[in-house]
């Protein structure tokens, strides 16, 4: 039980992780999301009351820590729900030295932050109910894609599309198992509610959309 406390209290932390690949760049772009976050780099960023701004929205200026300047940014603030984990998130965008980064994230971590853990934040997307685990698996194949194939088919399932496809096979099924149990219900009145032709129909309809994506073959993978 203790365990499950523990594990329940790392969701509500403030995560922090680097969302563009590490080394030096243009840009680097430091994700933070998790309630209080806005709170946190509003104490890092003078320019502008971040609680008061709307949401998805951009805004520039320094931020410092302190008398220290850490670095001239520009901030995206996104706001509970409409973010892509469910919770409040602000990206930092960056100069791409990496001691600036680094300054930048330890200055956040600092101010109650912590590191987030590899695909923390899609879990959070999950957990929010942002995606589902079809959605969530998919963003790590979209991220690895090397081909076209694998790249129309990750963004496919990113955006839904075999989640589609399972949730009407779901809502029939469910349907025609509600007329086999009537069925049982009136078991003596030798009464056929279920057309066992549709069951059979059903079956070979649904049976081919998932084997789609199933196979590697045919997905790209």
């Amino acid at each position: 039980m203790g365990y499950f406390c523990a594990m329940s209290a790392t969701w509500n932390d403030i995560i922090i992780a680097l969302a563009t690949p590490p080394g030096v760049g243009a840009i680097g772009v430091i994700r933070l999301s998790g309630q209080g976050c806005l709170e946190l780099v509003n104490g890092l960023f003078p320019s502008k009351d971040l609680l008061k701004v709307p949401a998805n929205t951009l805004h520039v200026g320094l931020l410092q820590e302190g008398e220290q300047r850490l670095d001239e940014v520009v901030l995206s603030v996104f706001k509970s729900p409409r973010s892509y984990t469910g919770e409040d998130v602000v990206e930092i965008s960056c100069h791409g030295s990496a001691f600036v980064q680094k300054q930048v994230m330890e200055a956040c971590i600092r101010r109650g932050a912590r590191m987030a853990k590899p695909g923390e934040f899609t879990m959070r997307a999950f957990l929010h109910g942002k995606m589902d685990l079809v959605q969530a698996e998919a963003v790590a194949d979209l991220i690895a894609a090397e081909t076209r194939a694998a790249q129309e088919t990750a963004l496919h399932q990113v955006r839904g599309g075999f989640s589609h496809v399972l949730s009407a096979m779901r809502e029939e099924l469910i349907q025609f198992s509600a007329l086999i149990e009537l069925e049982l219900d009136f078991s003596q009145e030798d009464v056929e509610f279920a057309d066992r032709s549709r069951l059979r129909d059903l079956l070979t309809l649904w049976i081919k959309p998932p084997m789609i994506y199933f196979n590697p073959l045919t997905s790209g993978m």
